[in-house]
């Protein structure tokens, strides 16, 4: 918000949680899906009433992912609902109505894959478009808002996924299911009993500010400084005319949800208490006016060089449609303005001639204000006791704003001072944290360097016990070669000293038969000359025992390494 554009003092323009989140949170939350809560009974219901959630093209990549791993990531599924008996299975119903503590028992028993196909269920009734998804959800959301029994004390005997199913339930947020957003068990209660903000951008404690208007003490988990007063939702609007704060309790609205609600209208404001009235915004909070030429101007002098071509056009139609009914003279050239510029962008004016255009008509009506105030409305000239009580009146308010601008600036200084103190400390654990890894790298790297040269030593040993082992390995096959050869020799020349034996003795024995037939023929000669008779047998014996010596001694001689023709005996 800010005052009519002939002040001086400066300007509240943003709301503070966005100004807060417009850094790290903001690009943390672009990996949640789109999620927007259910339907409920209020005044607008409009795009700009919606809680929505960023995308992002991290989105787009996990879901491409998923789709491709689904069907095997189905079939685990499949088998783990397999191996879960049916005493320990639960469902969202289960969840939503029965005790925490029995649901939190048996839940602990249930694999994660169980817990990720109830989250995954869930999802798919917020996604669902249909009526019966819809029923389902408000089924469910009735059960659990009317239950008395969930209060901080149970839910803290509650399972983790147990209790993101019952917060998820009882906002209508699915983004409490996505697994990038973990908050703390404490913070999910603390949501589920409208004790802190439930927009995970946010996560002021409620009231946030201490604030105990009217709306913040009756609201349930309503936070003033991202909610907008009338349709009670956030979005993640940034740098924008879609939302309109007021200039004294610092509390927000939607654009749409205030023309729709009538708390945009004409009416006077401290700077022109006469003549036709001005559009004006009656804040809900405190029943106070506050005049939207100059937050207006404000928010196009910061903002309309950074915006495109759609985000231009959008915010000249919201203009537009803000002074649509002004009755100021300052309100109709700027709503004729609007209506012009968007014209001609529409059929090719660049945005950036169209902004430069807009922030001259504003520097323009606000020389005509000035000129107006020293000549009084239509060119007249006012009274002096007139003028000084006009002029004692815009200076009070004046001074009266820029107290409270400065009272909130304070508060913003000690908030933005405790916060950099914070991250003074976070960087000094962070720089200690640094150096303690910067030492530990260098030890693992003087460890790894260590046991490469290991490696290396135990690499050019092997290698040379390899290559005697090869050595040993040729010096054994010709050692065997060698034995072998040798073995072939001994059994040549034990197969000829055998033979050689065994003819000597067969030589011996035959000389000794030899002898003895002599020696007996001699007896049996000399018997027969003494006149005695020999048996005619044994004669007949002898003489074929001498016929075959005889024979014998004729033969060839015989092979020493060979005795088949050994008559006496055969081979061993």
């Amino acid at each position: 918000m800010g005052t009519s554009s002939g002040s001086n003092h400066p300007h509240q323009m943003l709301p503070p949680r966005q100004q807060q989140r417009s850094g790290g949170l903001e690009t943390a939350l672009s990996l949640v899906s789109s999620d927007q809560e259910p339907r409920r009974e209020s005044p607008a219901e409009s795009a700009s009433s919606q809680e929505t959630w960023p995308l992002g093209d991290t989105v787009a990549g996990k879901k491409t992912v998923s789709q491709k791993t689904e069907p095997d990531s189905m079939e685990q599924n499949v088998n783990v609902m397999h191996h879960v008996s049916n005493a320990d299975k639960v469902s969202v119903r289960d969840i939503a109505r029965e005790r925490v503590e029995l649901v939190a028992e048996r839940m602990h028993r249930l694999p994660d894959e169980f817990l990720d196909e109830l989250k995954n269920g869930l999802k798919s009734i917020l996604e669902g478009n249909v009526a019966q998804s819809v029923d389902e959800f408000m089924f469910l959301q009735k059960l659990v808002q009317s239950r008395s029994d969930l209060s901080s004390t149970t839910l803290v005997r509650a399972h983790r996924v147990q209790l993101e199913i019952l917060v998820t339930i009882n906002t209508g947020i699915q983004a409490f299911l996505h697994p990038n957003i973990s908050l703390s068990q404490p913070s999910l209660i603390e949501i589920f009993v409208y004790k802190r903000c439930r927009n995970i951008a946010c996560q002021n404690q409620l009231p946030a500010d201490d604030c105990y208007c009217e709306i913040c003490t009756n609201r349930k988990g309503f936070c003033n400084l991202c909610m907008c007063m009338i349709c009670n939702k956030f979005d993640f609007s940034v740098n924008t005319c879609r939302w309109i704060g007021c200039d004294l309790c610092s509390h927000w609205t939607h654009t749409d949800c205030a023309i729709r609600d009538g708390q945009i209208t004409t009416g006077s404001s401290a700077k022109n208490a006469s003549g036709p009235g001005e559009i004006v915004f009656k804040c809900r909070a405190c029943n106070r006016t506050s005049e939207l030429l100059g937050w207006v101007k404000d928010v196009f002098q910061h903002c309309a060089p950074n915006w495109d071509r759609e985000s231009l056009m959008k915010e000249l139609d919201f203009v537009s449609r803000i002074f649509r009914g002004s009755e100021d003279q300052r309100g109709r050239k700027l709503f004729w303005k609007c209506e012009e510029l968007i014209d001609k962008i529409k059929g090719g004016l660049a945005e950036a001639t169209a902004a430069k255009l807009i922030l001259m008509f504003f520097q323009e009506i606000e020389l005509d204000s000035v000129k107006s105030f020293e000549n009084g409305e239509g060119g007249r000239l006012m009274a002096p006791q007139d003028a000084c009580n006009r002029i004692a009146e815009v200076v009070q308010e004046t001074l009266r704003k820029m107290e409270i601008v400065a009272e909130e600036k304070m508060r913003m200084f000690k908030k933005a001072r405790m916060a950099l103190e914070t991250c003074d400390r976070e960087l000094e654990d962070k720089a200690k944290e640094v150096a303690e890894l910067k030492a530990e790298r260098q030890k693992k790297k003087l460890q790894i360097d260590e046991l490469e040269r290991i490696v290396r030593l135990k690499q050019a040993e092997a290698d040379m016990f390899q290559l005697k082992a090869n050595e040993a390995k040729r010096e054994a096959d010709r050692l065997q070669r060698i034995v072998l050869a040798k073995m072939d020799k001994s059994e040549e020349e034990y197969a000829s000293n055998y033979l050689k034996q065994r003819l000597s003795e067969a030589e011996a024995e035959k000389q000794y038969l030899f002898e003895k037939i002599k020696l007996q023929e001699n007896s049996r000669v000399a018997s027969q000359s003494s006149g005695g008779g020999g048996d005619p047998s044994q004669v007949m014996m002898y003489s074929k025992i001498r016929d075959l010596l005889q024979g014998y001694n004729l033969s060839p001689k015989v092979d020493p390494q060979s005795n088949e023709r050994n008559p006496f005996r055969s081979n061993p």
